[in-house]
């Protein structure tokens, strides 16, 4: 089984549609004597790629920067009499609405100064509670199986599904199935629906963990733009390439003789044979600097198993009754020591009395009508050969 991924994004002065994974920049432009600036020129730009987007802000010195992408990035503010302002690099996260509130100071507009701890660390303006699981943590941390979506577990409230061993991303939040998680991708719906939740993943594109840049796993008060969901909406965002060209490449190898015998000591003292490869590659980068980027990653996936089943099969003689053993039947209690069902015996037939009468009138009207009465004879059937007895009496 092999997957081929190809991400393609594209920066330009046109106005982006809003996507479920974008997050929002939000803060106030204040003066020294905290009230706000009206006006402001604001410039938002992503460190690693270099994009830049500018806004301004109200009359009240409000603003705002929609459909950002994650990443990394810094704000700088602007407005005539005041020094230009600078918030130290943020992170801003996925589906998140980060604040960000600037302070200007009186000065020439050609003099910065550096703000730190501008950006909050707590989220303050949504009311959504979530788990934000992010590159490092996906990368690094052991999955059995390479699944992202096994790292929701890291969240309160998450439990591993009875089914999630035959069902990739199998898991109960807040008591809920596991098939009433929503699973978002770039802002597109990745649920897998199947009759009587049928298939091997809940998700329609299982995507690498090297592939993804972080995924925002949100268990209650999320907005009512996702819908559908019940139980979580696990929105992913996959990584894009940058200015700086980065690769990685990846073997997971399992094999029988590096692999441990196992509490129960094997059939014949030979390990079940079990080979496994997850191998792959991930590749980004600019197509042109500040403006143009790809990113694309292939993971292959090899596995040959075999196991030693051996199975008991009735010889001639217990076909025939013949166990070897004292059997006792469960039925009667009786026990055979010799080890031999006995056979049964034929069955014994027996109907009631069978009586023969015969009555013979002539239809004549003319002739004298003559009657006679047979008396009731038993007819019994014996065992042994021969015809059955009958008496008939007449009178």
């Amino acid at each position: 089984m092999s997957r081929i991924s190809l991400y393609l994004l594209a920066f330009t002065a046109m106005p982006l549609c809003a996507q479920f994974d974008s997050a929002t920049v939000l803060g106030v432009v204040r003066d020294s004597s905290g009230l706000g600036v009206p006006n402001a020129k604001l410039k938002l730009t992503n460190v690693r790629t270099g994009v830049e987007a500018a806004s301004e802000a109200d009359g009240t010195g409000t603003y705002q920067f929609l459909t950002v992408r994650v990443g990394r990035y810094k704000l700088a503010a602007e407005a005539t009499g005041f020094k230009t302002a600078v918030a130290q690099e943020f992170e801003v996260t996925v589906n998140a609405r980060q604040r960000v509130d600037l302070q200007l100071e009186v000065g020439a507009t050609t003099e910065s100064v550096t703000i730190n701890a501008a950006a909050q660390i707590l989220e303050t303006d949504t009311s959504s509670r979530g788990t934000v699981v992010g590159t490092q943590q996906i990368v690094n941390l052991p999955l059995n199986g390479r699944a992202y979506a096994d790292l929701a577990l890291l969240a309160p409230g998450v439990r591993r599904s009875g089914i999630a061993n035959s069902r990739d991303a199998s898991f109960n939040v807040n008591g809920m199935r596991s098939s009433q998680n929503n699973f978002v991708v770039d802002g597109v719906d990745n649920n897998s629906y199947g009759t009587s939740n049928q298939g091997f993943s809940n998700q329609v594109v299982q995507i690498t963990p090297d592939a993804v840049q972080e995924f925002r796993l949100e268990t209650n008060n999320f907005s009512a733009e996702f819908g559908r969901a019940g139980g979580a909406v696990i929105n992913a965002s996959i990584r894009s390439g940058t200015n700086d060209l980065h690769a990685s490449a990846w073997e997971y190898l399992r094999n029988t003789s590096l692999n441990a015998t196992g509490f129960f000591k094997p059939v014949n003292n030979q390990k079940p044979t079990l080979i496994q490869n997850q191998f792959g590659v991930a590749m980004g980068g600019a197509l042109v600097k500040n403006k143009m980027f790809v990113f694309g990653d292939y993971e292959g996936f090899r596995r040959i198993s075999r196991t030693i089943t051996y199975a008991t099969l009735p010889s001639l003689a217990m076909r025939q009754g013949n166990m070897g053993i004292p059997i006792r039947n469960p039925y009667t209690g009786e026990v055979y020591a010799n080890g031999v069902i006995p056979t049964c015996p034929p069955p014994t037939t027996s109907g009631p009395a069978r009586s023969a009468s015969a009555t013979t009138s002539n239809p004549s009207p003319a002739a004298p009508t003559r009657t006679t009465r047979a008396t009731s004879a038993t007819t019994s059937t014996s065992t042994t050969s021969g015809p059955p007895s009958s008496a008939t009496a007449t009178g």
